[in-house]
């Protein structure tokens, strides 16, 4: 055999030792679970806590029109920036964040962080950072993509606020396959950046009291990728306290958070703790407050007569003074006879 018979025989051989170094050195895809274990990190700390922002998470903020989304949402931008806990919000660490609000011009966003700033001191300062230039660009084009990338990356951002979603793309949030796209760019933000997402969203028309994840708008697709929901609603009660529910992927789950607007500060802070109501200065009518509505000279009375004279003599509603005549009639406080009320003799 020749020299150049051998050729391919030594190709082979060697091309073959090559392959068998590459699979001995290429790392087994199947672990064994201590194997696994060895190789986990520490789990990083909650930016957002109890549970509500966890590292690269994502973190969708919703609720009806005009109940104070973005000003929660700026609070948390200044708590997180700070590395200061409020309104029962947990902040370990202090982080920078990238605030890309889309509403309101930059003179009138900083007219009304100006206010919220004040209690924090200088704390947030340096660390919150705001993107001047956001609206106009939509997550869903490269160029836009491209923006939000490198703004992100100029502030170095570890937490990165989109307020709100819809000013993001051009996309019909009623078309599954269009929120299922939009929301893969949300993870190709997050996993580029290596960044945490804080989205604020709306909400549909009809929300039921038990829904939380499942009230934003295109949920479906939505539940694919979030890792924490807050629901803001006004309080059904009380219309100067709204109500937080919450729904964790990974955190255990919240009782639902009340919380008070301060108008001075911009701050909400927790309604929760605030002392009970007054007892109700109305009390149950009894058969002698119904017998000292006659008198001598108004020995009968029809039933609107004495019905006015109950509620203007004890205070209580008309309801309560229907059932008082009710209960004397029976218990012979009273009696009733041809559509009048009279003293017993």
């Amino acid at each position: 055999m020749g020299i150049v018979d051998s050729i391919p025989t030594v190709h082979f051989f060697e091309t073959h030792r090559i392959e068998r170094n590459i699979l001995v050195s290429t790392p087994s895809s199947v672990l064994s679970l201590r194997q696994l274990l060895d190789q986990q990190p520490t789990p990083k700390p909650y930016l957002l806590g109890p549970g509500i922002l966890p590292h690269q998470g994502i973190l969708f903020v919703g609720g009806e029109p005009k109940v104070g989304k973005s000003i929660l949402v700026a609070n948390l931008a200044l708590a997180l920036a700070a590395g200061k806990s409020r309104a029962g919000f947990e902040v370990p660490n202090a982080c920078r964040v990238l605030f890309c609000q889309f509403e309101l011009p930059t003179e009138q966003l900083v007219t009304r962080l100006n206010p919220m700033r004040q209690p924090l001191g200088t704390a947030a300062d340096n660390r919150l950072l705001v993107d001047t230039r956001s609206q106009g660009h939509f997550l869903s084009t490269t160029e836009g993509f491209k923006h939000f990338l490198d703004a992100a990356k100029e502030a170095e951002a570890q937490v990165i606020i989109l307020d709100p979603l819809y000013s993001t793309h051009d996309k019909d949030e009623n078309d599954t396959r269009a929120m299922t796209a939009l929301c893969q760019t949300l993870l190709r933000l997050r996993d580029k950046t290596k960044a945490s997402l804080i989205v604020v969203h709306h909400v549909k028309k009809s929300v039921s009291r038990h829904e939380v994840g499942t009230a934003f708008r295109g949920s479906g697709a939505l539940h694919a990728v979030g890792d924490s929901y807050l629901l803001f609603t006004r309080h059904r009660q009380q219309q100067d306290i709204v109500e937080l529910r919450f729904q964790f992927r990974y955190a255990p789950a919240q009782k639902p958070r009340r919380l008070r607007l301060d108008p001075k500060t911009l701050w909400f802070e927790s309604a929760d703790h605030q002392p009970p109501p007054l007892p109700d200065s109305r009390r149950k009518v009894e058969n002698n407050d119904v017998k000292g509505c006659f008198n001598k000279k108004e020995i009968a009375l029809g039933f609107n007569q004495l019905l006015h004279k109950i509620m203007t003599q004890t205070p209580c509603s008309k309801r309560t003074a229907q059932l008082a005549i009710k209960r004397a009639c029976h218990e012979g406080a009273v009696h009733h006879q041809n559509g009048q009320y009279l003293l017993p003799l």
